[in-house]
């Protein structure tokens, strides 16, 4: 007899598929290592306060790339930090995701024209998966690119699709 073939009585079983209960676990503890360059990581820290407390969503803190799951770029990227930010990118373990914060590292902000040194989008060196608009964005506005990332990982698929 096996262990379907049991009657469940016990009100405690949950049947989903295993993509799904892996897409569950993924989004909901997402790592994150913080890189922030400019006014927006004050928004961003701000985030991560008590009052609006980015850890309920699951998001924890991590000091290194090798821990992380998502990297969230808030600021204004200078084609010297860009290197850098690529390099983070790819000491991340698979699967990684990236939010990036900001009228500056989304387009460059207001340096776009007349700033040789800034790097107009932060897409130009890491794809980016969620964009947060604004100068700089509030806490709401990050919160929300949180879920969109989260939405965006509950219906991920596992199973490559053939050409």
């Amino acid at each position: 007899m096996g262990f379907l073939d049991k009657e469940f009585t016990d009100g405690n079983i949950v049947i989903a598929k295993a993509e799904d209960l892996l897409n569950w676990a993924r989004l909901s503890s997402l790592w994150q290592v913080s890189f922030g360059l400019a006014c927006c990581a004050i928004e961003m820290m701000a985030t991560s306060a008590s009052h609006y407390d980015f850890d309920r969503f699951g998001v924890i803190p991590r000091p290194s790339p090798r821990q992380a799951d998502i990297i969230i770029i808030s600021g204004t990227v200078t084609l010297k930090m860009a290197t850098r930010i690529k390099r983070l990118y790819e000491q991340m373990p698979d699967p990684k995701y990236i939010i990036s914060m900001g009228s500056c590292s989304n387009c460059g902000g207001p340096y776009w024209e007349h700033g040789y040194h800034v790097l107009k989008g932060v897409d130009r060196v890491i794809p980016v998966d969620v964009y947060v608009p604004g100068c700089p964005p509030r806490p709401e506005a990050l919160l929300e690119g949180l879920l969109k990332l989260q939405e965006k990982i509950r219906n991920e698929s596992m199973i490559k699709k053939s050409a």
